[in-house]
């Protein structure tokens, strides 16, 4: 039984700044770089409980360059650096039977969610698909759906959670942590996060069985709405994305993976228009 997790940051247990989870940061980050490895391994080492044998793992944060080697077992495989052409989801189709998703955040625009962002928080306000509000958790949630591939483990801050499972009621949720606003955390402590996230994996291997693909009726509409005017005049560029509002532009794709692919595009394009000349 394979597993794929694609691992975030900004969800783990004890985050509450950007300083601690950008890799610039020479004081902070380094810790807590520490502490999602080591949810990544508890996810791992309960999956194994519950059967599974091998891992792929996406490093799935800013530069995705995060995770500790020397920390994970020898026996599984890394996807590292960007950009990747799936980002978050790069190789979830790599022959995998279940997706755990670790340290995933609030989206973008969330009042109660912790560093609560989608993508990117200088480039994407909302995004929409057929007309549901999405986060990272539900956009590659629904790129593993389009690959036949259930996600059964989502971990992070309880809004993340709560939401994810109602959209996915059959997957283990674990939240570590309770925001008080954008920049503060009622949180487990990192041993104590690790123990509930190794409980939550064996869990999410059990239930596999039951697990259904997370997926969007097609055709797809995806609607970007950006955080600055500039933004969209970069995307509305790309062949195929129409204006729709100062800062919003529509994309409409026959399937999913397609749809998927020209959000990630335009994520890193509309981002062009972030550097000030």
């Amino acid at each position: 039984m394979r597993i794929y997790i694609s691992c975030d940051m900004e969800g783990t247990a004890g985050v509450c700044s950007w300083n601690q989870c950008d890799p610039e940061n020479r004081d902070e980050y380094p810790i807590y770089r520490r502490y999602m490895t080591q949810e990544v391994r508890a996810a791992i080492e309960g999956a194994r409980e519950g059967g599974a044998t091998e891992f792929l793992i996406n490093d799935s944060h800013w530069s995705m360059r995060n995770l500790l080697w020397e920390e994970l077992p020898d026996d599984v495989r890394v996807v590292s650096g960007a950009p990747k052409p799936h980002s978050m989801a790069e190789r979830i189709d790599d022959g995998v039977d279940a997706v755990f998703l670790t340290g995933y955040h609030a989206k973008g625009g969330d009042g109660d969610g912790v560093l609560a962002h989608t993508f990117s928080d200088e480039t994407v306000h909302r995004v929409t698909v057929n007309g549901t509000e999405c986060s990272e958790a539900l956009l590659v949630s629904a790129l593993a759906g389009a690959h036949d591939v259930p996600v059964v483990l989502i971990t992070g801050d309880r809004r993340i959670v709560d939401e994810t499972l109602r959209a996915l009621p059959w997957a283990t949720g674990v939240a570590v942590k309770d925001a008080i606003g954008f920049n503060a955390v009622n949180s487990l402590t990192p041993s104590a996060a690790q123990a509930a996230i190794r409980t939550g994996a064996r869990e999410a291997v059990a239930s596999i069985a039951r697990a259904k693909p997370f997926t969007f009726t097609s055709p797809v509409e995806v609607v970007l709405e950006t955080v600055r005017v500039e933004n969209c005049d970069y995307i509305e560029l790309m062949p195929g994305f129409e204006r729709i509002a100062g800062r919003s532009v529509r994309f409409t794709a026959p399937d999913y993976a397609t749809a998927y692919r020209a959000f990630v595009a335009a994520v890193r394009l509309g981002g062009a228009a972030n550097v000030r000349a």
